[in-house]
């Protein structure tokens, strides 16, 4: 995302990327009927962030041995993700209109055998951060320079593999991965702490043996002064963990475990736009 990179007033540039990101994930979203709104948007500033300015990753050769990685286990906020690569430049922002249709690339999950830019299958949720660890690994062994970078969801962490890969992490001393976790404090039908209680969380992650940081998730210049200290500790795995909130950017969608996987009506579409910085027009 070159103009992202060229901006003097970086963070803010991704502040206005990330709200386009929560506009078009939103119409995509409406005009397929299906999609994940609450979780896309409490993810967009992380996306817009790792994907404008601190993966080193060029869309024009998105297999480059020497890339980063980065893995979407939430795989079902993959609205924002497409969204997010779309105007990064891996593939034409038009092709956005077939999200969800037949025979479109772009499936309510992302495929790495069709869709530039991603590595991973995902969507069932714990298998992101297994394979995280093997790619850190392996570039470890490699002894290669690009460095692993995954997304999870504070619900997904209630899948067990995902702390079978914490240990992993640590005992090889993978300072090469970093995870972000989404905490917006929700999952499909409520919140985690009514579900299953994950706090606290710093803790966990750090009796894994990971060095761990807390930051806005929805603050870019935030985000970037943590993402630019990985790792937080030499020999260590680093864990940010994202303060977010579910469905954030729209008032009547924030903090509400019911936007988890609605889609709005033709008035709630309205209205969220015009809170989202696009005027509609009659």
């Amino acid at each position: 995302m070159k103009t992202v990179l060229d901006t003097r007033n970086l963070a803010e540039t991704l502040t206005a990327y990330a709200q386009n990101t929560r506009r078009i994930a939103l119409k995509m979203i409406c005009a397929s009927g299906l999609g994940h709104i609450g979780s896309d948007f409490s993810a967009a500033e992380i996306l817009t962030t790792l994907y404008g300015a601190v993966l080193r990753i060029d869309p024009k050769q998105p297999r480059d041995p020497n890339r980063d990685r980065f893995i979407l286990s939430k795989g079902h906020a993959s609205g924002a993700l497409y969204a997010t690569l779309a105007q990064a430049g891996f593939f034409p922002i038009e092709e956005l209109k077939t999200y969800m249709q037949p025979f479109s690339r772009l499936n309510g999950h992302p495929d790495r055998n069709s869709v530039p830019g991603v590595e991973a299958n995902t969507g069932p949720l714990g298998h992101g951060m297994p394979i995280a660890v093997g790619c850190a690994l392996a570039a470890k062994l490699k002894r290669a320079s690009w460095r692993v970078f995954v997304l999870t969801g504070d619900g997904e962490l209630q899948e067990g593999s995902n702390w079978e890969a914490a240990m992993a992490a640590a005992h090889f001393g993978l300072d090469n991965l970093t995870v972000t976790v989404d905490r917006n404090l929700f999952q499909q039908g409520g919140s985690t702490e009514k579900t299953i209680r994950l706090e606290p969380l710093v803790d966990k992650w750090r009796a894994f043996g990971w060095a761990v940081r807390e930051v806005d998730g929805h603050d870019p210049a935030a985000l970037l002064e943590a993402y630019s200290a990985i790792p937080f500790k030499p020999g260590c795995p680093s864990c940010l963990i994202a303060r977010t909130h579910k469905g954030h950017g729209v008032s009547f969608m924030r903090d509400n475990p019911a936007w988890h996987h609605r889609v709005p009506d033709k008035k709630e579409m309205s209205a969220a736009l015009a809170e989202l910085g696009e005027e509609i027009r009659s």
